[in-house]
């Protein structure tokens, strides 16, 4: 597994040993990017982080920083080492937490971030729940983006306040893109199409 483009492409990221974490892999990882605009200076939240594979890949390709937020033990392990080999330690915060609680504790602490990343558990129930509180809690800022990578088996619903722009499958793996809609913009604004690769 390797960063797939920016400042750091090709460099090496570490990933747990067994079948408990699923990183994206780098193809999904370098189209799920290319739909995205120009990350220079942005600010991104990594939800369900595991290794950090899309939160780096995000700082390599020219975000500001980062916050990363993962539970368990293995992965922490391996995003706070990859973070270290790169060299990313200053840009990024590591919060090693359940989702919902650190989306609480995010809320309180300042302004929102231009871009949520999430690749929860394909068998997690809740995906549209956390998009629903990034939502409610503000973190995700107005016109911003929140890309969510699910299995094509458990295709999320509509999240009020969110805009469907595109999904792209590849695969299993279904990727959607979002942007919270800004006050006054209508509610179909920006509705994209799909397409499989």
């Amino acid at each position: 597994m390797r960063v797939t483009g920016g400042q750091l492409a090709g460099r090496r990221l570490s990933a747990p040993r067994g079948s408990a974490v699923r990183p994206t892999s780098d193809r999904v990882r370098e189209s799920l990017f290319a739909r995205l605009e120009p990350l220079d200076g942005v600010t991104v939240l990594d939800l369900f982080a595991g290794t950090g594979a899309l939160g780096i890949e995000a700082l390599s390709r020219g975000a500001a920083s980062a916050v990363f937020v993962e539970r368990a033990g293995p992965s922490l392990r391996c995003l706070e080492r990859n973070l270290e080999v790169l060299g990313l330690g200053d840009r990024a915060r590591v919060l090693r937490s359940e989702v919902h609680r650190a989306i609480r504790r995010l809320a309180r602490s300042g302004p929102g971030f231009s871009l949520v990343l999430m690749d929860p558990p394909y068998e997690a129930a809740d995906a549209v729940e956390v998009m629903r509180e990034v939502r409610r809690c503000g973190i995700l800022a107005p016109g911003g983006v929140l890309v969510l990578e699910t299995s094509r088996r458990h295709p999320p619903g509509r999240v009020p306040g969110l805009v469907p722009l595109d999904e792209r499958l590849h695969g299993d793996t279904l990727i959607v893109r979002y942007q919270a809609r800004q006050a006054g913009g209508p509610p179909g604004a920006g509705r994209g199409g799909s397409e499989e690769t």
